[in-house]
């Protein structure tokens, strides 16, 4: 097994992993091989390229999964270098006001990079936001749901990690 690069900037993104993991992560990054571990996995991207369609394909996992949640306003791809830095999505939820009622918001942000991606990718950090619907905290509840709306979670969610290293290499072939 080869030492593991701490220096490198893409090890950041699997911090919380064992350290078997790290050193798999960095072993295909630095031999070069992502691009290749990608066009095998995933041959093709999504076609959930306008904020229209990646609203719907939202909700449409959001009433399969979650019917009883309240309503989702809005899903968007975020341009913002920041989102990247702190999160690869964010739920907001806000409540306000309306006259006697208090009325509830719920908005996801979805990284740009996401745009042109692998689904299984894209949904894992979808159903991951949806998960906050139900679950604000990232507990045993949280990522239990989170693997009811999406069997190999865990696996997509790891090579989320994976593709947001092949975008900043400059390497996302997904793209037009």
């Amino acid at each position: 097994m080869s030492a593991i690069d701490n220096t490198s900037p893409y090890m950041n993104y699997f911090n919380g992993y064992p350290e078997p993991i790290r050193a798999q992560v960095n072993t295909l990054i630095s031999s070069g091989k992502l691009i290749q571990y990608f066009k095998k996995k995933y041959p093709s991207g999504h076609q959930y390229n306008s904020e229209k369609a990646l609203y719907e394909y939202t909700n449409t996992l959001k009433q399969q999964f979650l019917k009883n949640a309240a309503k989702l306003n809005s899903v968007k791809y975020e341009k913002r270098k920041e989102l990247v830095l702190n999160a690869l999505g964010t739920h907001t939820f806000k409540r306000h006001a309306h006259g006697k009622k208090l009325k509830a918001q719920h908005h996801i942000a979805v990284a740009n990079q996401l745009k042109y991606a692998p689904l299984e990718v894209l949904k894992a950090l979808v159903v991951h936001e949806l998960a906050h619907f139900k679950e604000k905290d990232h507990n045993k509840s949280f990522y239990n749901l989170c693997c009811h709306m999406q069997a190999n979670y865990f696996e997509c969610e790891l090579d989320l990690r994976l593709f947001m290293v092949l975008c900043e290499k400059g390497e996302n072939f997904y793209s037009p």
